[in-house]
């Protein structure tokens, strides 16, 4: 018998985890609801669509590689240059480029735990060892143990505010110290892709920091409050170096013609987008206030969504809600992730958690966020 060689992976892969996108509801005789994906529940902008069609009629063509359009549109809006912006498949791309650029192996990446699953796995890809750091009790980032975990083989540390999935915002004087104590040769990528849902008067400004430092850089995208998720938009602001860097690891005509169009026709409609985000802020306050009711005690919520902190229990409510027309996102361990949607979608859930605990479920105390993924 033949026997043939396989083709070979790096063994890096066998570590990763892979990623876990949000599950649609269990069909059933009720209506459903996705809250599983962090999604904006509204459609797209007023004048959106008529732009994306009129794109769609030249999908025959590559798309602007250089994004020349929508990359002065932004630098006009933040006030920089189009040198320091640069945009990608979503802000997530754009972390995998920033890695791309930046590390190799034996290299160090730093970033909170439990926050976003994709960074694992983007840290991995690029060659180097993620460097977790657990969020205190309050399931906010722990900048001085951030800070103080930077050595000398730290390239990258990844800061996400508000912190997906658990909610809180990094404050702006407990920034500004991560800052300085920060070596100016470590990259410090500020994760924002929630930042338009913020309400907390003592957040952070990192559009600041990546206007006058060297070694820093904020992501945000549209997919979130601008309702574009399914076109694959996202945007950096930073220093001129530290962009082309990031344009350099980017894959060619990556942001099509269509997102191209629909992320500057959004920006087009900004005050339609102020009352679409603040009907949700509006919602993320009831639900918030309705699971404190019920005796649950969640994170400061300044994302698009609210974090219960169920611990071992997770994976259980998560069936619970899905079983009943709910699809919410659990974290094995942690806890359970929950978006904001239309106010249905909200009443629903709260029914759902309010029969939870009726059936004698208790309140799990917000666990010790571990370090491991």
């Amino acid at each position: 018998m033949l026997v043939m060689d396989r083709p070979r992976f790096r063994e890096v892969l066998d570590s990763i985890p892979s990623y876990k996108p949000g599950r649609p509801p269990a069909p059933g005789a009720l209506s459903s609801y996705k809250l599983s994906s962090n999604e904006n529940p509204y459609p797209p902008l007023p004048g959106v669509m008529d732009a994306v069609m009129r794109a769609a009629a030249s999908m025959n063509r590559y798309p602007d590689m250089a994004v020349v359009e929508l990359h002065a549109r932004l630098a006009d809006k933040y006030g920089v240059v189009v040198d320091q912006v640069a945009t990608g498949t979503g802000s997530v791309a754009l972390l995998y480029h920033a890695l791309q650029a930046s590390c190799v192996e034996g290299d160090e990446v730093v970033y909170a735990w439990r926050s976003f699953e994709a960074y694992p796995i983007a840290v991995g890809l690029s060659g180097a060892t993620g460097v977790t750091v657990p969020l205190t009790a309050g399931a906010r980032h722990d900048l001085p143990a951030m800070a103080a975990a930077i050595t000398d083989a730290t390239r990258v540390v990844v800061v996400c505010t508000p912190n997906n999935p658990t909610g809180p915002a990094v404050h702006r004087a407990e920034f500004d110290d991560f800052l300085a104590a920060v070596p100016s040769r470590v990259l410090v990528v500020v994760d924002e892709a929630y930042r338009e849902f913020v309400t907390d008067p003592d957040v952070a400004d990192a559009l600041t920091p990546a206007k006058e430092r060297a070694n820093v850089v904020v992501l945000r995208t549209f997919s979130k409050a601008y309702g574009l998720a399914g076109l694959r938009v996202g945007y950096a602001v930073g220093p001129a170096p530290v962009i082309d860097a990031i344009r350099k690891c980017s894959l060619p005509f990556g942001v099509s013609s269509i997102a191209q169009v629909a992320a500057a026709a959004s920006l087009d409609v900004e005050p339609a987008l102020l009352d679409r985000v603040d009907a949700l802020v509006r919602e993320r306050g009831r639900v918030v206030n309705g699971l404190a009711d019920q005796g649950f005690a969640v994170p400061d919520a300044q994302g698009n969504f609210v974090w219960l902190p169920l611990g071992d229990r997770a994976v259980e409510f998560g069936g619970f809600a899905q079983d009943r027309g709910v699809a919410v996102r659990p974290f094995d361990g942690d806890g359970v992730r929950v978006t904001v949607g239309e106010p249905a979608a909200n009443d629903r859930f709260l029914e759902i958690t309010a029969e939870w605990r009726a059936e004698g479920e208790p309140t799990a105390a917000a666990p010790e966020y571990a370090t491991t993924f």
